[in-house]
């Protein structure tokens, strides 16, 4: 029964999607801020990422981000631009570097960088580590940033 449960758990851990997973310290951005490879090495789900996108706990893109497709979801905020017609505007690898860090294509946004995990602080005793401990995990993981990124290529301009 043991070599049975070694031998899942190893099939599991030495799947692509395991050992293919870039960590935010180590994602390559190119000069412009777009990442080209995938995060995961696996495609993102759009639907998840559609609803990652309206989750007040993950993404919540529609705090700041009117979407059409997404209008059954209330209080889209006017903050950031529409993303309507997005995937005509940007690259999937350009909206990989902005979702993961958008800082990195818009120095003076405030949109937050969702895959980061470390050189800021978040606002809120509940998000915010204590000064020499690890670095706190990003706000979403490298598969939900594909899964965004995925449903964000869906949107274009009908």
């Amino acid at each position: 029964m043991t070599v049975l449960r070694f031998a899942a758990i190893a099939a599991l851990l030495l799947t692509p999607a395991a050992w293919a997973e870039t960590l935010p310290a180590a994602v390559d951005y190119d000069d412009y801020g777009s990442v080209a490879a995938s995060l995961t090495g696996a495609p993102g789900d759009s639907e998840n990422g559609r609803l990652l996108m309206a989750t007040r706990a993950k993404g919540n893109c529609i705090a700041c981000h009117a979407i059409t497709d997404l209008e059954e979801f209330p209080f889209h905020g006017e903050v950031g631009p529409t993303l309507d017609g997005v995937a005509d505007r940007w690259t999937e690898a350009d909206l990989r570097g902005i979702v993961a860090n958008a800082k990195r294509v818009f120095p003076e946004t405030v949109m937050p960088a969702f895959y980061k995990s470390s050189g800021y602080i978040r606002p809120g005793d509940a998000f915010t580590g204590e000064a020499g401990a690890e670095p706190l995990p990003p706000l979403l993981t490298a598969q939900e940033v594909e899964d965004v990124v995925a449903y964000l290529v869906t949107l274009k301009e009908e």
